[in-house]
């Protein structure tokens, strides 16, 4: 099958030279009469004798200046015609050409009465094709979850969806529902969901052997976002159905770990909640308790994100897991300072910093450390409370909201905290205007690496 596949040359400036040895007289008179150079980006369809498609050219980056360009066979996906294709040559990191081609297929179609014939790629023997499957599969899963609009992601509808990921994988699942988070002490998650038509809630899945190292996974499932009373603008809510990327991120990594069968006992807990405006809405200078004990001032009803995780995070405490990490679309002040396409993370293990970052880049899904400030915790002073969950000061908001954090986190041996964004702001070669999903691929590679299967 793959030899009756249309064949895909990968080309640079040095080995241009080769490639038009192979592709054939009438091709390369075709590529020579429309001017093509091997100009990173740059496509070229190649006709045979009779008209039809024989190959295509393909030119890609000879540096690694920017890890995206090591996906950027997805734009092959978008801009090929239906058919079969392979690999005619090796690209440069054939692992990453093959993913980016499979990422870049993804479409949300859910809504849509028709869609058109995508191309295929046959994966080539020298790729893992189960590994690459199962990514982009699993990344098609989160983005799908994130692209849903929140009239049909409730919270039960999210909760569904975790449950369902738990029972594919024989995981265990707890879900406590509305009242039951006061009678259980989350009064945090309670407090920021009470306004919503349905009610808060959350979801506590554990999977994998009892005595494995524990690794537990934190997302944050805001459904939709208007800000509470502290309402946001028209044009500030306009992507808020991507307020639980953080969730959708937690759930992507952990089906990538339950599929890979690593050697773990992982615990995933997602907090799910709509923030929404109602007689029961949450008031800007109110005082809520928390799991931990800590009292906590309201100055803004629009930073409920980090309340409804400072509970999930007090809860993965308590039973001292070794890796504890938190997913969460939380500042503003994230993408002011890295944009939408780089995630700040925050951790006070150096080790695990630099294995973060290594392994982010090495499977071209970039993260960046950004300091847990200490000076900064003043910031989050309140004259009536332990602490409040908005400062007053414009500065620092992303550092901000991760010390808010750590202030719930405790006995846990190495902790990190990422500010996702969740979202192509334009079209991507891996993925078009969207949902995405950020750290999860970055992340799995580090624990595929520390806790292989038994």
């Amino acid at each position: 099958m793959s030899e009756s596949a249309i064949p895909i040359w990968f080309v640079t400036a040095s080995t241009w030279g080769a490639v038009r040895a192979e592709i054939g007289e009438v091709a390369l008179k075709f590529a020579e009469a429309s001017a093509f150079k091997p100009a990173v980006g740059r496509l070229q369809l190649l006709p045979d004798a009779t008209g039809a498609l024989a190959g295509v050219l393909w030119g890609e980056s000879e540096n690694d200046d920017d890890p995206f360009e090591r996906l950027g066979a997805g734009k092959l996906a978008s801009a090929l015609p239906a058919g079969d294709y392979r690999f005619a040559n090796s690209p440069r990191s054939p692992e990453l050409a093959a993913l980016g081609f499979q990422l870049g297929l993804y479409r949300y179609t859910r809504f849509k009465t028709d869609s058109s014939a995508q191309p295929r790629l046959i994966l080539p023997s020298e790729v893992d094709a189960k590994a690459i499957e199962s990514l982009s599969a699993a990344v098609a899963f989160g983005r799908d979850l994130v692209n849903t609009p929140a009239n049909v992601l409730t919270p039960s509808a999210l909760e569904a969806a975790a449950t369902r990921l738990a029972e594919t994988f024989g995981a265990e699942l707890e879900t406590i529902v509305g009242d039951d988070l006061l009678a259980r002490n989350f009064p945090l998650i309670h407090a920021v969901g009470a306004a919503a038509h349905e009610p808060p809630r959350l979801v506590d899945i554990v999977w994998g052997r009892q005595d494995a190292p524990k690794v537990t996974l934190v997302g944050k499932g805001v459904v939709f976002d208007t800000g509470g009373l502290d309402i946001k603008p028209a044009n500030g809510m306009d992507l808020m159905k991507k307020d639980m990327g953080g969730a959708a991120t937690a759930l992507t990594l952990a089906r990538l770990v339950m599929e890979a069968e690593l050697d773990v006992r992982l615990r995933v807990i997602v907090p799910i909640v709509e923030n929404s405006i109602a007689a029961k809405a949450m008031r800007p200078s109110d005082v809520l308790p928390s799991r931990k004990g800590l009292s906590v001032e309201i100055g803004n009803t629009d930073a409920e994100g980090r309340l409804i995780l400072a509970d999930a995070l007090a809860l993965a405490c308590e039973e001292t897991p070794e890796l504890l990490f938190d997913f969460a679309t939380l500042t503003g002040a994230a993408r002011v300072a890295l944009g939408p396409d780089l995630p700040p993370f925050y951790t006070d293990d150096d080790a695990l910093a630099e294995s973060i970052a290594r392994f982010g880049l090495a499977a071209a899904d970039p993260v960046w450390r950004l300091p847990l400030w200490r000076p900064y915790d003043s910031y989050l002073e309140s004259k009536v409370a332990d602490l409040n969950n908005a400062p007053g000061s414009p500065f620092a908001g992303s550092v901000t909201a991760a010390l808010f954090l750590r202030r719930f986190v405790e006995g846990v041996k190495s902790w990190a905290h990422f500010d996702v964004y969740a979202w192509n702001p334009k079209p991507r070669a891996h993925g078009p205007l969207g949902g995405e999903i950020q750290a999860a691929r970055g992340l799995f590679a580090l624990l595929k690496n520390r806790y292989p299967r038994r």
